[in-house]
C-alpha cells in the first residue's frame, strides 16, 4: 500500500524559511519522479517542483525558482522541500505526489504572515 505523509508546515514570517518532509512507503522511492504541488486558499493546484530520486534531476516552477530546493534521502524514503525567502503568496497546502500523480499525501499547511 502506497503511503505519502507530509509534515513540517506551520506559521512563518515573510522572509523566513521552512522545511517540509514527505515520508513515503509502499513503492520504490529511490527510482521515482516525486513532485511537490501546492494549493492556495480558494485556488487550484499549482505544481511547485519535481525530482528524480535516482538521478537527482530537478525542476522548479518559475514562482519558486531560486528560493525553494527539493531534495531526498533515499535511505529514509523521504522527500524534502526547503523553502527560503518565503512570501505571503507562498501560503498554501503543500502536497507531495508520486510520479504520474497516482498517489498523494494529505498535505501540510504553510502560512506566511506577520
Amino acid at each position: 500500500q502506497v503511503q505519502l505523509v507530509e509534515s513540517g508546515g506551520g506559521l512563518v514570517q515573510p522572509g523566513g524559511s521552512q522545511r517540509l518532509s514527505c515520508a513515503t512507503s509502499g513503492f520504490t522511492f529511490s527510482s521515482s519522479w516525486m513532485h511537490w504541488v501546492r494549493q492556495a486558499p480558494g485556488k487550484g493546484l499549482e505544481w511547485v517542483s519535481v525530482m528524480h530520486t535516482a538521478s537527482g534531476t530537478t525542476e522548479y516552477a518559475d514562482s519558486v525558482k531560486g528560493r525553494f530546493t527539493i531534495s531526498r534521502d533515499n535511505a529514509k524514503n523521504t522527500l524534502y522541500l526547503q523553502m527560503n525567502s518565503l512570501k505571503p503568496e507562498d501560503t498554501a497546502l503543500y502536497l507531495c505526489a508520486r510520479e504520474g500523480f497516482t498517489d498523494w499525501g494529505q498535505g501540510t499547511q504553510v502560512t506566511v504572515s506577520s
